[in-house]
């Protein structure tokens, strides 16, 4: 087939520029998909950087794509996809179906799993193929222009709700960014008492406005204390240190604190309180497919969508340097010009 065209960096730090590849012969089990709009995740930015030591250049990022089915393999024809049908991709791009995991349903922890973007090219590009596990079909009652980041922040965040979390559960979300501002929306129509911790003052009204039911600062400690014993669930969409311990201190007993965000730094944890509490701490990677494809049925019902800022994808550079600077309002969407 032709090749595609992309926009890919380099080297570590480096500008994206205009990059064409050939993506060989479509796989038996692979979807081929044009790109319409494509969210920017941090993840994005770690990868681009070489944060985590695993980018490999020329790297082309995005795994937030939302477009038409234009290609599907021999297998991939008989699992209910529609060339045209809109889907969309989030961090997985390919799962075995056999091993362990994959066999007990979750699929995002293949043995063998290829994430969109690492060790191949993303969707900041006119097309991106998957298998076809991933291409997952765009509910109506979702605006494909603003889904992006559902397929990856957002099954993220609504994955331990699946899990853990009861409707009439106290639950705080500690960071009201990109994920957090979806996990406030999901967590209220969930039908939960939400407490919204965030750093900065200035998105203490805009969180309530979300949907929590209280705001409190993250950072100060004898507010956190005033809170102690509050909490059946925590979650931590930041990807930032925090004072671990007041904040394990603000669980009921058999409370969970649950991260979600990236934190690069051990967590220091004293097990003790955690053992005459039956409390524990966890964390979690992207949902399973089952579990997105509930997380965008449970959007469409609700009326949930990011919020989000939007660039033409020829700008994706200076989409990238607005969210480096933390000014990102709470996701970029980069809609497909190239």
């Amino acid at each position: 087939m032709a090749e595609i065209k992309a926009l890919a960096a380099r080297q570590a730090h480096g500008l994206l520029e205009p990059f064409t590849y050939d993506p060989g012969p479509l796989g038996a089990e692979q979807v081929d998909i044009a790109v319409e709009y494509c969210g920017i995740c941090h993840s994005d930015l770690s990868m681009l950087d070489n944060e985590w030591g695993i980018s490999a250049y020329p790297f082309v990022p995005g795994h937030e794509a939302i477009g038409r089915v234009v290609g599907l393999g021999e297998v991939a024809q008989q699992k209910g996809l529609q060339l045209g049908q809109r889907v969309g991709v989030g961090w997985n791009s390919h799962s075995c179906l056999h091993c362990e995991p994959c066999l007990q349903g979750d699929q995002q922890m293949c043995t063998s799993g290829q994430p969109t973007i690492i060790g191949r090219h993303g969707a900041f590009a006119e097309q991106v193929r998957v298998h076809w596990l991933w291409a997952v079909p765009i509910p109506e009652g979702v605006d494909p222009a603003e889904a992006g980041p559902l397929l990856c922040g957002g099954a993220t965040v609504f994955a331990p709700l699946l899990d853990y979390v009861q409707p009439t559960d106290q639950v705080g979300v500690l960071g009201i960014g990109g994920l957090g501002h979806l996990a406030v929306m999901f967590l209220n129509a969930w039908g939960c008492d939400v407490t919204a911790f965030t750093s900065s003052p200035a998105k203490m009204a805009e969180a309530r406005s979300l949907g929590a039911t209280r705001v409190a600062s993250s950072t100060d400690a004898a507010e956190l204390k005033k809170l102690a014993r509050t909490f059946d669930f925590l979650l931590v969409t930041a990807n930032v240190s925090l004072d671990w311990n007041d904040i394990i201190a603000m669980l009921k007993p058999n409370g969970k604190l649950h991260i979600v965000g990236a934190v690069l730094e051990p967590i220091p944890v004293a097990v003790f309180p955690l053992l005459l509490s039956n409390q524990s701490v966890g964390a979690s990677p992207n949902g399973n497919r089952a579990q997105t494809d509930k997380m965008l049925r449970f959007a469409a019902q609700h009326g949930i969508k990011p919020l989000t800022e939007h660039f033409p994808m020829s700008e994706a550079n200076a989409a990238l340097d607005h969210l480096r600077a933390g000014k990102a309002h709470y996701r970029i969407v980069l809609d497909m010009n190239l």
